[in-house]
């Protein structure tokens, strides 16, 4: 089925199907210009009208003014764009206050537009694709009471089992109002038995599955930090009970955003589903002046009939194809050493230089300098905001250590946090003004920094003037950007009392209008995001910057859960996996360096320990592990992913991948507590070809069927906690 928005009329109502190969979305425009959701999901030829929605009395459930029934609600009909007060008491999906103090809208329907293509957001990360890669539908909406039009925009892409839908709004009035709610999406769902899919965390515990029943009433994931935050993703998912991997219906909605969010699961008395997703409306509050605009950020919202690794495919295709901009998106990611765990702050050119030699010896290809070469900083206390070199540690600059890391035929990489500024800086002490604060309160700290208000243009511009100073002084070929607080205090000093609601939003904005400036200037380096981890790991951070440190968290048996958790949304190749020292900083555990660099090797891998203390056995197996990573690079980092035992369930983890043409698949399993007398596990394969013969491990051969039908045991030695194994299957 080719790529196609069709548009028809049945029984009087305007038909708009969405659909490709894949997947179909339907609504449609019914009595009193109500725009109605009809379907979501697996792709149909064509829709005859039959799910139009029952005229049924049901009490307490207004009607229209003029209506000659009581069997038509808008309490009750299955909307796409539903407000409050007009007589539906869901949760709307907008809220604007208007001149008289009311609230109330009714949005009715007033035309479309298809357009080919999918051109970005302004200000905003979003989706892009050429004419023949996508379409356009906008559907226009007004109020005409509140003067407001609303224009929903709902793109289909071709080769995608996904559907991205924005929200902008208008005010054609002459006086100015407040958008106080603008959900980017909102779908109203018949009477099903679905359950939520979540990813909630915390710091160092990021994106763990959850699964849990929906019940009557509202829920409610969000986060108000002012960040998407570790303890709540910004994606949702509603499955069939009991789906797998492998099997069941799954919705996934992922917000392409980077500040507060909110994701709400509404039940209602008639066991319909009301799901939204947007800005979280938290505080929010938006002037909108006469002829003026607000956009909200995007939702990818993808579908799959074949279990929860297919709708990970949809959300990784997406992601790389059709989000990430930078000119590494499809580019082999360099294996890296990060001096953190080495040295933290305490280092000079000599140890610095020890550590260079040691990991050019190693065959890895990136240095990168973390946290405290600049300003007087030794420890977490100073010098945020004074982005020069520490003279006392690096009295050549960082021209001597960048020099020596080319000359041993590897790159260098530096650390930066630009969004935070330190008390004791000389940045603080010039502008204490530009740290977010509210007059006349106290201003919270955490780890010793505030947070610079990057909603201001001349903050902005000092950072940056700051950042391109020190990239300009010599040859830097990567950029970890960090963040390591959340904002307290919110406040922005340039902005009148009726417009302090949108600091939050406004500060985001600016990051972003940051990050396209750098990341344009600066197109050869390759950028990584960070935020005490996955803190602010979502799809409005890969748009600039590819991949992202997926945790703080650096032992190995946890990154198996973080990173399991993390691919239902998000590709390996975005995920930043590093071997850690023993005993691990977070956890104490000391595991083996096969399992450690088996599960870094799974993701963009690195290392964070000291190469200086590696022992000689160790420093053979990592340069067996690199040389080996080097060979399956593309493999890993670009093939299909496929999660295949869960470790939230089970005291294994099994995951592989497998490349386009399926000549070639690598498979890592993983055992974690030693057991006696330990019951075998069955270890089934996918995305094999089911017609051919598989070599595993250069010697045992199977056919791709029975590999993924039947299965084999993965035979571990229970001597001991943590041991790993690793196959590689090559087509014959």
């Amino acid at each position: 089925m080719n790529l196609q928005i069709k548009v028809s009329t049945v029984d009087n109502t305007t038909i708009f199907h969405l659909s490709n190969a894949k997947v179909s979305y339907i609504l449609g425009v019914e009595d009193h210009h109500v725009l109605t959701h009809y379907y979501f999901g697996k792709a149909v030829k064509s829709y005859s009208g039959l799910l139009k929605y029952p005229r049924l009395d049901r009490s307490f459930s207004p009607n229209f003014s003029d209506a000659t029934d009581r069997n038509y609600s808008l309490n009750t009909i299955p909307q796409e764009f539903p407000s409050f007060g007009a007589g539906d008491f869901r949760e709307p999906a907008v809220v604007v206050e208007q001149p008289n103090g009311s609230t109330i809208t009714n949005f009715e329907y007033a035309g479309y537009q298809i357009t080919d293509g999918k051109e970005v957001l302004p200000g905003l990360p979003s989706t892009h694709a050429d004419s023949s890669d996508a379409k356009v539908l906008t559907i226009t909406l007004v109020d005409h009471v509140a003067k407001l039009t609303a224009k929903l925009h709902y793109t289909i892409f071709a080769d995608a089992a996904t559907i991205v839908r924005s929200t902008q709004l208008q005010n054609d009035g002459t006086d100015n109002v407040f958008v106080k709610r603008l959900a980017s999406m909102s779908i109203d769902i018949p009477k099903n038995r679905y359950q939520l899919l979540q990813l909630p965390g915390r710091y160092a515990e990021e994106r763990q599955i959850r699964i849990e029943a929906i019940n009557p009433g509202t829920k409610v994931l969000d986060s108000k930090r002012s960040s998407s935050g570790h303890m709540q993703s910004p994606f949702f998912g509603l499955v069939s009970p009991n789906v797998t991997e492998n099997a069941g219906t799954a919705y996934g909605f992922n917000l392409i955003y980077s500040g507060s969010h909110k994701s709400t699961i509404q039940k209602d008395p008639f066991e319909q589903l009301r799901i939204q997703m947007g800005i979280n409306d938290f505080n929010f509050s938006w002037k909108l002046a006469p002829n003026d605009q607000f956009q909200s950020p995007e939702v990818m919202m993808a579908f799959s009939d074949q279990g929860l690794n297919d709708l990970s495919h949809s959300f990784h295709h997406m992601i790389l194809d059709h989000v990430m901009t930078s000119e590494y998106a499809k580019k082999p990611r360099p294996i890296l050493i990060n001096n953190w765990e080495a040295t933290y702050m305490d280092f000079d050119e000599a140890k610095l230089e020890k550590i260079v030699k040691k990991a050019a010896d190693l065959d890895i290809e990136l240095f990168v300098l973390d946290d405290g070469w600049f300003g007087h900083r030794n420890d977490d206390t100073t010098s945020l905001g004074d982005w020069y070199v520490n003279k006392k540690k690096l009295p050549r600059g960082l021209t001597a250590i960048s020099d020596l890391t080319h000359q041993l035929g590897m790159k260098f990489g530096l650390w930066f946090e630009p969004e935070m500024v330190s008390k004791d800086s000389d940045l603080y002490r010039a502008h204490p003004d530009w740290a977010i604060h509210t007059p006349n309160r106290p201003l919270s700290v955490a780890r010793d920094q505030y947070v610079l208000d990057f909603g201001r243009q001349e903050v902005r511009d000092n950072v940056f003037k700051q950042m391109c100073a020190v990239l300009d002084s010599t040859t830097i070929d990567y950029v970890k950007w960090d963040m390591n607080r959340n904002i307290t205090e919110l406040y922005n000093i340039d902005l009148p009392a009726d417009q302090q609601g949108e600091a939050a939003h406004r500060y985001i904005l600016g990051v972003y209008d940051f990050m396209a400036k750098i990341t344009t200037r600066y197109p050869n380096i390759l950028f990584e995001g960070c935020s005490g981890g996955g803190g602010r790991f979502d799809a409005g951070m890969l748009y600039y910057m590819p991949q992202y440190w997926t945790s703080d968290n650096t032992d190995a048996v946890e990154r198996v859960k973080i990173q399991y958790g993390t691919s239902l949304v998000y590709p390996p190749v975005s995920m930043g996996a590093h071997v850690s020292k023993v005993p691990n900083p977070n956890t104490g555990r000391d595991v083996d360096i096969h399992f450690r660099s088996l599960v870094a090797n799974s993701a963009d891998t690195g290392y964070e320990l000291d190469p200086l203390t590696l022992s000689d056995d160790e420093v053979k197996t990592v340069i067996q592990e690199n040389n080996w990573y080097k060979k399956n690079r593309e493999l890993i980092q670009f093939g299909q992913f496929y999660r295949l035992i869960s470790p939230f369930n089970t005291n294994q983890g099994s995951w592989m991948f497998v490349n386009a043409d399926q000549s070639r698949a690598v498979v890592m399993f993983f055992n974690m507590m030693s057991e006696p007398s330990y019951p075998l596990t069955v270890l089934k394969l996918q995305g094999l070809d089911p017609d051919a013969k598989y070599v595993i491990n250069g010697h045992q051969q199977a056919m791709g069927d029975e590999l993924m039908t039947i299965g084999f045991y993965p035979l571990v030695k229970p001597e001991h906690d943590f041991t790993s194994l690793k196959f590689e299957l090559t087509k014959i």
